[in-house]
């Protein structure tokens, strides 16, 4: 698909914020790969790696993409402000919960 307008602005909402401290805190094995998933999300969250894919349902309007087969980031992209707001962090039963 490619880079639609060069590096994105990650948005970090409080809830993503403290989601992503106690995922970190339980997974620090994965502490790495979600500082390099982040890292491409803002350069090109296009990039087939991150299986970026929009969500359905009482989630439209949102997007998710790959942590590991297991977790997920839920996002919203915004490509005409170059923004990512980022949402949640979890397991895919985790971040596809009721809000």
């Amino acid at each position: 698909m490619g880079d639609p307008g060069g590096p994105f602005t990650l948005v970090w909402t409080e809830t993503f914020l403290r989601t992503a401290r106690k995922f970190v805190r339980r997974h620090p094995d994965l502490a790495g790969i979600v500082g390099d998933v982040l890292r491409q999300i803002e350069a090109d969250p296009f990039v087939p790696r991150l299986r970026l894919h929009a969500l359905h349902g009482r989630h439209r309007g949102k997007h998710a993409v790959r942590l590991t087969y297991e977790y997920r980031i839920v996002l919203i992209l915004r490509i005409s402000k170059s923004e990512i707001m980022l949402l949640d962090i979890g397991t895919h039963d985790e971040v596809y919960r009721d809000a």
